[in-house]
């Protein structure tokens, strides 16, 4: 089940949406006072916010970059002032989307569809070649100079997801939010135990070839290319 958050001060607004969106078999959270939100996310995970712009305290915009700075999250900013320079300030926040208010309930259902789908891997390819390495998405199977691989689905995902970004390095967050999808306060420790398996089997797999690097205290990062890879450290 996905979960929304709507973070808005408007209690009947909130109740209205809370309704529909649960009829549509999500998981809805609300919360009309911002601070509470950040606080509700450093413990809940969450697949898209809808968040209002104008609200007492803190604005919408404010919200949207103290989430920025841990969370790809899909955030679509909901706004009664729908003018070009308030439309602009929502995605130098970092906004995903923005919608005026008053808006279709069914188009903002499929705003938020369609911003889940944007986040959840949608450009892929079905099989990834590096050398003598492959990776079938369709599969799921990860092979090496015709020799298979043994990794679980958690390990797949892993691997997966640093393959279609090579070179890009990753924070521990970053791989939470879209691989775990789980507070990273609680599993740290989790997920680099988790990265460190996913290594040494790849490894064992690709004749010693370190195809996954590690980069301290900032994540890790996926080497395409073969000539450069080697079994030292960064």
């Amino acid at each position: 089940m996905k979960r929304l958050l709507f973070i808005d001060d408007d209690v009947d607004f909130l109740e209205s949406n809370r309704l529909y969106f649960s009829r549509k078999n999500y998981e809805v959270f609300c919360v009309n006072k911002p601070k509470d939100a950040i606080l509700l996310l450093s413990s809940t995970s969450m697949d898209c916010i809808i968040l209002d712009i104008d609200m007492p305290d803190i604005t919408g915009f404010e919200v949207c970059q103290k989430i920025r700075r841990v969370s790809g999250i899909p955030i679509i900013f909901l706004s009664g002032v729908s003018d070009t320079k308030t439309r602009i300030a929502s995605f130098q926040a970092g906004g995903d989307d923005f919608l005026a208010k008053p808006y279709d309930i069914l188009e903002l259902e499929l705003r938020i569809e369609a911003r889940i789908r944007k986040n959840e891997k949608v450009f892929f390819t079905d099989v990834m070649r590096f050398g003598n390495l492959s990776i079938d998405e369709n599969l799921r199977m990860i092979t090496y100079k015709e020799r298979i691989g043994e990794f679980s689905a958690l390990q797949f995902d892993i691997i997966a997801f640093l393959a279609r970004n090579p070179g890009k390095v990753f924070s521990y967050e970053q791989l939470y939010d879209q691989i775990w999808k789980e507070p990273i306060v609680k599993s740290r420790h989790n997920l680099q135990v988790a990265v460190a398996n996913v290594r040494q089997k790849l490894s064992q797999l690709c004749d010693g070839k370190q195809y996954i690097r590690t980069v301290t205290r900032k994540g890790y990062y996926f080497i395409p290319d073969e000539s450069q890879v080697s079994q030292s450290e960064e």
